[in-house]
């Protein structure tokens, strides 16, 4: 892997290029310098690590031929108070929707990714973060909204 960060501006807003030119942008607080107009590198490196165990659980889930019609994953993070303001704790909320998937799919899935597959969220965890989750399968309706059928809760 290689990837490029170039300031753009006097301030604190960068530009990273990975090796197909795509960019991510990042900014700072003004406080530090910054003018606050892109997301900050530890929320692009939460949403990563989020992404990194969403496509898991994505592929594990259809990989047992199980439909997915909706996910949405939410974190909840606690970062020190102290330099390194390394994250603390992190708490993933997984709600999948799904008309056949099983709790236990869903259970175990995120269990593969966070024990196996997920690079980030092991890099993390070993750097000594806490990781927690909670899984939530929801069923679509007649009319596509979403009705919780149940709740399964992991470390």
């Amino acid at each position: 892997m290689r990837a490029v960060l170039e300031l753009l501006d006097g301030a604190m807003r960068l530009a990273g290029r990975n090796e197909r030119g795509q960019l991510t942008y990042f900014d700072a607080d003004p406080s530090v310098g910054g003018n606050d107009t892109a997301a900050r590198p530890l929320e692009v490196f939460l949403q990563a690590m989020m992404a990194c165990t969403a496509m898991d659980v994505l592929s594990i889930v259809r990989k047992k031929r199980k439909t997915v019609t909706a996910f949405r994953l939410t974190a909840d993070a606690e970062r020190a108070s102290e330099h390194p303001r390394v994250f603390r704790r992190i708490h993933l909320r997984y709600e999948l929707t799904s008309p056949d998937a099983t709790e236990q799919d869903l259970q175990r899935a995120i269990e593969l990714s966070q024990s196996t597959y997920c690079s980030a969220s092991i890099m993390v965890r070993r750097s000594g973060c806490e990781i927690t989750w909670e899984a939530h399968l929801l069923r679509p309706t007649a009319s596509d909204s979403p009705v919780a059928s149940g709740d399964v809760h992991g470390r």
